[in-house]
């Protein structure tokens, strides 16, 4: 008949092992820890430990007078109004608005180029134009939508 084999397994001593890791961290890890070092020190010249521990220490403070301040109707109006013109930028082609950029600077050059005032016929001549009337065009379309916005 067979004898049961007993084995009793070795105690770990996770503390022990920590302070081994520890030991030889600094031969590991040199560099990385003397860029820790010195950002450490740079953080501590500019004063930036002592705003984190205000920070840190301050909390409950700060988290009240945010959420008195998120809680005002102007700054509920405010975060809205950021939601809404963040999906109007999203909804706008970068193709577009980097071909309209190029477009402003063109005209902008050209415009302080004129030594002059153009003459009203320069000026029939170019709001005339396919280019223009096609922006007029987006013009009038914006203003319907502005139009039908602003109706209650």
């Amino acid at each position: 008949m067979a004898h049961p084999i007993t084995f009793k397994p070795q105690p770990v001593d996770y503390h022990k092992e920590l302070m081994q890791r520890v030991e030889t961290a600094p031969r590991e890890h040199a560099e990385a820890l003397l860029v820790a070092w010195d950002l450490l020190q740079t953080s501590h010249d500019q004063g930036i430990l002592e705003l984190a521990q205000g920070l840190i220490g301050g909390k409950d403070i700060i988290a009240g007078k945010l959420a008195e301040a998120a809680s005002v109707p102007e700054s509920v109006t405010a975060i809205r109004n950021g939601i809404a013109l963040a999906r109007i930028l999203g909804s706008l082609d970068p193709d577009m608005l980097q071909r309209l950029a190029q477009g402003f600077d063109k005209a902008s050059k050209e415009h302080q180029e004129e030594k002059e005032p153009p003459s009203l016929w320069t000026l029939f001549r170019r709001s005339t134009s396919r280019d223009a009337r096609r922006g007029l065009s987006f013009l009038t379309s914006l203003l319907v939508a502005l139009g039908r916005a602003a109706k209650r």
